[in-house]
Parts: C-alpha cells; sequence; structure tokens
C-alpha cells in the first residue's frame, strides 16, 4: 500500500476534491493505494509495444471537471504505470475517466482538459527515422476495481504503417535499387482524443529514405525501406497521381517512388536512367489506397513487366521507364531468278 509522502501534496488534493464537488454531495479523498495503470497493446501493428512501452502519458476527470492534468507514468519493476506525484482514489468509489497516450513529445500540440480534449497540427517527421508510432488509450476506473488491480488502459495505433517491398522475375534485366520515396500524402491534421477520429488538413510531404547499399532485386521480395524503417504517416484516403494527364503533378497525387537502375543481365548496359552514367533515377507508380488507423500497408512492386513511370519531380515525368518488350515485323523478299549464261571454254 502507498501512503502520502508529501503533506502539501495531499492538502493540494483535498483542496481539488473539495472544488470539484461544489454542487454535489462531498467526496471523500482515499489515503489507500495511488492510481496507477497496467497497460495493453493492440496487436495490429509493432513499433511500440508491451515490452518497450516505458512512459506514457494520461489525465483523469471526475465527470466533465479535471481531476489531474496530464502527467507523466512511467513503468516501474512490477509492471504497473505510477507517477511521481500520487493522486489517490476518491473514496466513495465515484468513477473517474482517463485519457493516455504515447510519446510524451507525438509531433503536435496536445490540450487535455474540461474545454478541449485535442492534439493539433501533428505531423509526422519528415525524415522517416525520426517518425514515431502514436498510441492512445481511452478508459474508466474506481476504488473498488481498480485500486490493487491498477486501470488497464488497452492502446491503439493511431497512425498507419507503410512497407515498401520490391521483386522481380525478369532475367533479362536487372534491378538495384537504392532509395524509397513516399509522394504527396496529406502531412497534417488534428486528432480528437474523445473519438479517435483525424482531421485532416491540406498540406502535403513528400517523404524520402535513400542508402548507399543498393538492394538488388530477385524473385523473393525485399523491403527497400532504408535505416529509418517503415514510414509512421496519417491515415488518409489517397488521391493517386495521375502520369498521364498530371505528369508534372500540379495536383500533387498520390504515388510510390525507388531510386533505380535497370542494365542487361547479360552485357551489363544501363537501360535507366536514360543517359547511361552509372548513377540512379527515382521511378514511380501512382496509389490511391485508404490508409486506416493501426493497419500497416505493405507495398510490393513487381518489376518483371516493367518499372513505371519517371517520377515527377525528375526530367521528362511521368514517361514510362521501360517501353513494352522489343519486337520485330519481318517481310521475307522473294528470291528472284536472274538468268546469267556462261559458256564453258574449249581446248
Amino acid at each position: 500500500m502507498k501512503t502520502s509522502k508529501a503533506p502539501l501534496m495531499m492538502a493540494a488534493i483535498a483542496a481539488m476534491a473539495l472544488a470539484s464537488c461544489s454542487q454535489d454531495e462531498p467526496v471523500s479523498v482515499n489515503q489507500g493505494r495511488a492510481i496507477d495503470f497496467r497497460s495493453a497493446m493492440d496487436s495490429r501493428a509493432t513499433e511500440t509495444n508491451n515490452a518497450n512501452l516505458a512512459s506514457i502519458k494520461a489525465a483523469a476527470f471526475m465527470g466533465d471537471q479535471l481531476f489531474f492534468p496530464v502527467m507523466d507514468f512511467d513503468k516501474g519493476s512490477d509492471g504497473f504505470f505510477t507517477s511521481a506525484t500520487e493522486y489517490y482514489w476518491p473514496g466513495d468509489d465515484t468513477e473517474l475517466s482517463f485519457y493516455a497516450y504515447s510519446p510524451a513529445n507525438p509531433g503536435g500540440t496536445v490540450t487535455i482538459n474540461a474545454d478541449e480534449k485535442t492534439m493539433t497540427d501533428f505531423s509526422p517527421a519528415t525524415d522517416l527515422a525520426d517518425q514515431v508510432d502514436f498510441i492512445t488509450a481511452n478508459a474508466t476506473g474506481k476504488k473498488s476495481l481498480n485500486e490493487a488491480s491498477g486501470v488497464p488502459l488497452t492502446f491503439n495505433h493511431q497512425l498507419s504503417q507503410i512497407e515498401v517491398r520490391a521483386k522481380s522475375d525478369n532475367t533479362v534485366y536487372t534491378f538495384a535499387i537504392s532509395g524509397v520515396r513516399i509522394g504527396e500524402p496529406v502531412s497534417k491534421a488534428s486528432y480528437d482524443f474523445a473519438t479517435s477520429a483525424w482531421t485532416p488538413a491540406t498540406d502535403k510531404a513528400i517523404y524520402t529514405d535513400t542508402y548507399d547499399q543498393a538492394k538488388t532485386l530477385s524473385s523473393d521480395p525485399v523491403s527497400v525501406m532504408g535505416n529509418g524503417g517503415n514510414a509512421m504517416l496519417l491515415p488518409q484516403q489517397l488521391v493517386a497521381w495521375d502520369p498521364q494527364n498530371d505528369a508534372s503533378n500540379s495536383q500533387q497525387g498520390a504515388y510510390l517512388s525507388v531510386l533505380l537502375n535497370v542494365a542487361t543481365a547479360e552485357t551489363g548496359v544501363q537501360v535507366y536512367p536514360f543517359p547511361s552514367d552509372g548513377q540512379c533515377q527515382w521511378a514511380a507508380i501512382p496509389i490511391d489506397t485508404k490508409w486506416e488507423a493501426g493497419k500497416k500497408y505493405i507495398y510490393t512492386l513487381d518489376l518483371t513487366h516493367g518499372a513505371g513511370y519517371v517520377d515527377p519531380h525528375d526530367p521528362e515525368p511521368g514517361t514510362p521507364v521501360l517501353g513494352g518488350p522489343i519486337k520485330f515485323t519481318v517481310d521475307v523478299v522473294d528470291w528472284v531468278a536472274t538468268p546469267s549464261a556462261l559458256p564453258m571454254p574449249t581446248t
């Protein structure tokens, strides 16, 4: 059982309890175990899980009134998440409601109070290596049920996880990839902790990751994400880039792109990029997926029969990277007999 360690803190708690019940019957403050949490994770993504979740932020409400503001709760050796400043359960078994999230600085401005429970202007980091999983949980609890066992918080992933893979069964060409780009998804939104809903803005971004060691494709799909790992991006309905009618992508349509080098397998002659300079160039395809929160999307690019279009930000955007298969038309000319008389010599 945890007991009070700071008389001043307990006096503040008591004063807060009295203020919160000015229109109702007085609620006594329990001096038993402090409010703590035990966490569980939804299993659909793996960037944050029960093993690596070490700290959360949480706020509590008594009805519509703030019981305690957003505070840090850290995981102890007993598996419970506790705060340095201890708040205790109301002794009359009044139910409290809780709003929790992680990480502490998810990338937007968090406001949780009696009037608002939002995160505004959230934007995933431009660098994939700096993007973080954003998880939230809502719960209720009271002394009789949760004093000993802790409040169970089941966190849900509120972003979409994106992975790009690639493969090729083509034995005529060698495809080598040195980077990945996720082009023009919505990049800013506000989040409502009460409804778990996103409200997207109109801002869009291009997320790029490149690496020095190229990945040569085979029939087995391989991840072409870089050292930054998979992307963590906003849930949304993508609107696809139109390479035929908007090659330069003035409408900011969504696409995937890989930094590509294509050469003939037998002779090593480079066929993409078009100038045979040994370098790479982006090759893109449009996408129009609906990304949902808590889901991982794995795109497998199959370059067996083609390699998409020149990226909208490169010269000659929208041009097919490879044309159709090389083929011939054959016209066989009939033999024409040309008589020639050759007299045989005589001795």
